[in-house]
Order: C-alpha cells, then sequence, then structure tokens
C-alpha cells in the first residue's frame, strides 16, 4: 500500500516554492524595512499558554488543537499542543526573555506552519502556514496604523490590490463587559434557539456569538431589539477617541476601510482595535488578513501589563491569489562527456556563486543540449578540442548564438 500525506497536510513541490520563496521574500523586505525583526518560536508549546491565552470559548481550544500527554505514570505527566497560532508563543518569548526590558516599540515578524485539526477545505489546511508581525509596547493608536499600513503594503507587494480593511472596536475591558452584558441580557429569551455552540459562548464570552456562522443564529441577531444592542455604541470616550484617531490616520493615508460592528475575531485575547483586511478575488472566503490589539495578554501569560497589536494571515490563502512564479533556470548546463572536467568546472562556477549544472549519464551530446534548453540559460560545451586547447565554448540557449570564451574569469 502507498503511503500518502495526511488528511489536510500537502507537500510543497518544486513548481510552487518559487510562489513562496517570492511572497516569504516580498514579506521579509516589507517587515524588515518597518523595523520588525524576525522571530522563530517552536512549533509545539504548553497547552495552559494556549487554554490561557487563546481562550478556552474559542473554537480552536475546544475543537481544533493537536493536544498530546507526555511523560509516563512514573513521571510528571504534562500536556504539549502543537500551534494553532503564533501570537501567545511570541507573548511566551517576549515574557520569558524579558525582551519589555528593551525601549519600546518592541517590533517582531514571523513565517512558520501552525496546525488546526479542522475540515479541510480550499486553502485551509490541518498544517497550514502563517505570515504575521507583532508590536509591543505602544499603547497609542500609532501601532494599530502601523501594523495595518504593515499588512496592507505587504499585500500590495504580492500584487493583490483591491483591498479593503474591515475595522472595528471591541473597548477595554470596562466598556467591552459592558457590552457583553448588554448581549447576554437582550439575547436571554433566545437562548433555547441558540445553536450549542453559542449557548456555550454565551456563559464564557457572548461577543463571540456574533461571530458565529449559523443562520439560525444571524436570524436573531436581525431582531429589532437584538439588533438594536449589538449596533448600540458602548465604548467609553476614551476607546472612542482612541478609535476615531486610528480611522484619521487610515484616511491620511489613502487606505480603504469601512467599520463593522459584527467584527470581534474569533480569539478571546482582542480589546479596542480588531480588523480583518478582504479581498473580492476570494469570494465568501474573502478574509486574507485579520487581527487586532490584544493589551491585556502579556499581563495574563504572567508578564508586565504591555500593551500589543498585530496580525496574521495564511499564506495558502495568499498563494492561491497571487501569481504565480516560474522555476528559476541555472545560468549553465555543462555539456561534456568527460565528468571529471565537468564536476571541477561546475564546482569553480558554484565557489563564485554562479549557479551551474549537468548530466550525469554521460549522454549523446544532443541528449544533454535538450536538457540544457529547458533548464539553463547557457550551455558550456566542454569537447575534446575545449579541454585539449583549453576554452570553452559558450552558447546562448535563447539566441542559438555561440561563442570562444578562453579564460575562466570571462565566464
Amino acid at each position: 500500500m502507498v503511503i500518502k500525506a495526511q488528511r489536510g497536510t500537502k507537500d510543497i513541490l518544486n513548481d510552487e516554492i518559487p510562489t513562496w520563496q517570492w511572497i516569504l521574500e516580498n514579506a521579509k523586505n516589507v517587515f524588515q524595512n518597518a523595523g520588525f525583526c524576525e522571530i522563530k518560536t517552536p512549533i509545539f508549546e504548553a497547552t495552559e499558554l494556549f487554554a490561557r491565552g487563546v481562550g478556552d470559548s474559542t473554537d480552536i481550544v475546544n475543537k481544533e488543537m493537536y493536544t498530546f500527554s507526555i511523560g509516563g505514570a512514573d513521571k510528571n505527566s504534562s500536556s504539549i499542543t502543537l500551534r494553532p497560532e503564533n501570537t501567545a508563543g511570541v507573548v511566551r518569548a517576549f515574557i520569558e526573555h524579558n525582551i519589555g526590558r528593551q525601549s519600546p516599540p518592541q517590533k517582531f515578524w514571523y513565517f512558520g506552519p501552525m496546525f488546526r485539526y479542522e475540515r479541510p477545505q480550499a486553502g485551509r489546511q490541518r498544517q497550514f502556514h502563517q505570515i504575521g508581525v507583532e508590536m509591543f509596547g505602544i499603547k497609542e493608536p500609532t501601532a494599530d496604523c502601523e501594523v495595518i499600513l504593515n499588512a496592507v503594503e505587504f499585500l500590495k507587494s504580492v500584487g493583490l490590490g483591491d483591498l479593503e480593511v474591515e475595522i472595528n472596536s471591541l473597548g477595554c475591558t470596562k466598556c467591552k463587559n459592558q457590552y457583553k452584558e448588554a448581549i447576554k441580557n437582550v439575547l436571554a429569551p433566545y437562548l433555547d434557539k441558540l445553536c450549542d455552540d453559542c449557548k456555550m459562548r454565551y456563559e464564557k464570552n457572548p461577543l463571540r456569538i456574533l461571530d458565529c456562522k449559523n443562520e439560525d443564529c444571524k436570524k436573531i441577531f436581525e431582531i429589532e431589539e437584538v439588533k438594536n444592542v449589538i449596533f448600540s455604541d458602548y465604548i467609553c470616550d476614551d476607546c472612542r477617541e482612541h478609535f476615531e484617531t486610528l480611522c484619521g490616520y487610515l484616511d491620511e493615508l489613502d487606505i480603504k476601510y469601512s467599520r463593522n460592528k459584527l467584527l470581534v475575531r474569533g480569539l478571546d485575547y482582542y480589546n479596542r482595535t480588531v480588523f480583518e483586511i478582504k479581498s473580492n478575488a476570494l469570494g465568501s472566503q474573502s478574509a486574507v488578513c485579520g487581527g487586532g490589539r490584544y493589551d491585556g495578554l502579556v499581563e495574563m501569560l504572567g508578564g508586565n501589563p504591555t500593551p500589543a497589536v498585530g496580525f496574521a494571515m495564511g499564506v495558502e490563502r495568499l498563494y492561491s491569489l497571487v501569481d504565480k512564479k516560474e522555476l528559476q533556470k541555472s545560468k549553465y548546463f555543462i555539456v561534456s562527456n568527460n565528468f571529471s572536467e565537468t564536476i571541477k568546472l561546475a564546482k569553480k562556477l558554484r565557489e563564485k556563486n554562479i549557479s551551474a549544472d549537468f548530466d550525469f549519464q554521460n549522454r549523446k551530446f544532443a541528449k544533454q543540449m535538450e536538457k540544457a534548453s529547458k533548464t539553463s540559460h547557457y550551455a558550456i560545451i566542454l569537447g575534446e578540442d575545449e579541454i585539449k586547447e583549453g576554452y570553452f565554448s559558450v552558447k546562448n540557449l535563447k539566441t542559438s548564438t555561440q561563442e570562444r570564451i578562453d579564460s575562466f574569469d570571462e565566464l
């Protein structure tokens, strides 16, 4: 029986790699030009990190985590989880390495695999990859603006220009809790009509009900008295000023945005600003990026109170939208039946950081030239005369012109 990749995972093969590398290179250029340093965290963490940080009312923690117990009966048993997202891991690293002692802001970007047990579909896998940024230490809306700007600039750099930012403010702890209570009160008469997930969210985090995709729950949101509460403005004056100032910055930057009162995001740690960036190219799954503020998360996970904001986006979804890049051809293909001379020349070229390849099967020159025309820009012909007299015949495989090169330094 042939062993195949596990459901929800995917091999990334050589015809796809150039596009992946191009996406990653654009991320590196955009974020590092803005002062974000790359950070790499482990792909598994203590389960408690996600239970506390992401929130036990979220679908991620309740349904989607890959969790394992480690340690035998004679050892202290502990639980680890493959990371379903990376913000909690970056915050853990921020606390563990006392990065908060450095002068703010502390700005990071990352790329790597994440893991969620969910139904695989287009652009969504059980092992998937995310690119994201996290910014610590700045409570002002200038940080929100910087993060949103970098997300937009990166998406533009990979050719996605038809973008719109949806934004909302969940408020600070005080006004967010008032909003939660108002939602609970107005939904109380309809509790038995909510889906099972929303019944749990009702007790743990009623804001998450607004993120429900169940059609029966959506109908309840359309009831006039419910609608009036959902779309009421519960945020305090400070939160309102923060939000309006951010909107003003986005206006000045000509970043297209709209306000969406139902936007809450799927993680419990968000407060104040939340946002999603959408592209019409994706149809119903239009969000290509999501993020927001999580000012309480560092303290919740054992650090000092630290404002923070960030975003993440799925690379598989990005890949489905961008123009695909072709495999890069090598500069030279050495055509010869003398392996010793061929491998020595290839070694010298590669030492000069010049790409070079050759045939390994000692085939006829016609077959080697056929391979060269598919994989390289130039063919270096090393026949008996070239080897004996110490020169190179170099053929331009695009124009079919050929010239004699007398010195290696001229290659």
